[in-house]
């Protein structure tokens, strides 16, 4: 192999980014504590806040979990590229739900 191979073969090869044991039991930790908030507000009435706040809860452990486990955060841009359009496309369809949702004409038929 010649050194113009071996030197295209080093560029194309992904870097792994090292991910210390720290920042995961610090992901750990949020996730613990994210868990117990949403017991917690499960506790108290908050009227129709309550899904919101535990939707909220749950959305931002999600992001974490994507992020560092998953390792999103170091990955490559079209790997980001390809989350967010799976984010984007899961909006538009529960979007797309809600609107036939609250357009309908409950109890006027």
């Amino acid at each position: 192999m010649s050194a113009h191979e071996e030197e295209n073969i080093e560029q194309h090869e992904s870097h792994h980014h090292i991910v210390s044991p720290r920042i995961y039991i610090t992901i750990l930790l949020a996730l613990l504590v994210g868990t117990g908030l949403t017991v917690w507000a499960s506790f108290i009435d908050m009227g129709v806040f309550n899904p919101i706040i535990a939707l909220a809860i749950a959305c931002t452990k999600a992001v974490l979990v994507v992020l560092f486990f998953m390792h999103v955060k170091y990955s490559t841009k079209l790997t980001k590229l390809t989350v967010s359009a799976g984010i984007f496309t899961f909006l538009v369809l529960i979007g797309m739900t809600l609107s036939d949702y609250f357009t309908r004409a409950w109890g006027r038929w």
